[in-house]
């Protein structure tokens, strides 16, 4: 898998960091319990792991609620622990990839922290006052219920978390936050990192203004789903300086965009042609395209069970 292209054949197995090996006897998994088990996911026909946020992190949201981007959860182990699971995968021809969640950050990270003191990284989220009517900037309900808006008494104004409360969007508008994600990304692939499997991507660019969304429940305040929330004007322009600044750096780097909504090939092509700004698109729902099945001990081969999705998303295969 030497060649610039070698994802295109490439089979990515996820892992689950606290539920998959436990070595200290806490009843969590962690990255040493990773490294133990690199050899039998070899076997299976693996070629690259994904890591699921393994960052520190409160865990409201499985770790994808992060506090911060350069350091380890210490219930999965130390920054020592990652480097030898890096090395013990790249000795056998295995790629570790990682998840970047940059939608938001954890309330309990240093630029939220200072955000909602009044700081310098007040705008590196995004805040709104309140509504004509008193009530909140609109009426996006978020991901886990409730409004996407909350109120910070301090502050006197309202800032906006698509998913949990405890989960602030980033303001992607702010070129400081994009530079400071360059940074993270950068991090992580000097330190020998394969590339990112992007969470919830398409959800860095909102509707300009954000209008209220269409009344489909009138029993509740709150109108959820994705649109407004996803699939802004902007996702493509990000992704592109993503791509300028810091994968054409990298040019073997692994790139694959979870991307909730996008249900056709001309709302991802702009985000995957020819390999750029990224390599792969994940729609959700998406068609199960890896699915592992054992009898005992046995592990059968993983390609055996790949399968092309029947669904406009052939028409992106080169």
């Amino acid at each position: 898998m030497a060649h610039r292209d070698w994802w295109r054949s490439a089979v990515v197995y996820q892992v689950y960091p606290q539920s998959f090996k436990d070595t200290t006897g806490t009843g969590k998994g962690d990255l040493n319990g990773i490294t133990s088990k690199l050899g039998y996911l070899k076997d299976l026909g693996v070629d690259v792991v994904w890591l699921s946020p393994i960052y520190a992190s409160p865990m409201v949201d499985m770790g994808y609620d992060i506090s911060d981007y350069e350091a380890i959860n210490p219930d999965f182990g130390t920054m020592e622990d990652w480097e030898r699971l890096l090395e013990a995968a790249h000795e056998i021809g295995l790629k570790v990839v990682m998840d970047l969640v940059v939608n938001h950050t954890s309330d309990q990270h240093a630029w939220f922290q200072d955000a909602i003191r009044g700081g310098e990284k007040k705008d590196w989220y995004v805040w709104r006052g309140r509504s004509e009517d008193g009530k909140e900037p609109n009426n996006w309900g978020a991901i886990f219920g409730g409004s996407c808006w909350e109120w910070n008494e301090q502050l006197q104004e309202y800032y906006l978390h698509v998913f949990d409360v405890s989960q602030p969007d980033l303001n992607w508008e702010n070129p400081k936050v994009r530079s400071a994600i360059w940074d993270v990304m950068r991090f992580w692939l000097n330190k020998g990192c394969d590339g990112f499997r992007m969470d919830v991507i398409n959800c860095i660019s909102k509707t300009p203004g954000f209008p209220d969304a269409p009344v489909t429940d009138t029993q509740s305040a709150y109108q959820y789903g994705l649109i407004h929330r996803f699939n802004g004007p902007k996702v493509a322009d990000y992704l592109r300086e993503m791509h300028d600044q810091v994968l054409d750096h990298y040019p073997h780097t692994f790139t694959v965009g979870e991307a909730p909504g996008v249900t056709s090939a001309e709302q991802a092509l702009p985000l995957v042609k020819d390999g750029k700004p990224l390599q792969v698109l994940r729609p959700i729902p998406s068609h199960p395209q890896l699915v592992l099945t054992h009898t005992h001990s046995d592990a059968l081969p993983l390609r055996t069970h790949v399968h092309r999705p029947p669904t406009w998303q052939n028409m992106l295969q080169p």
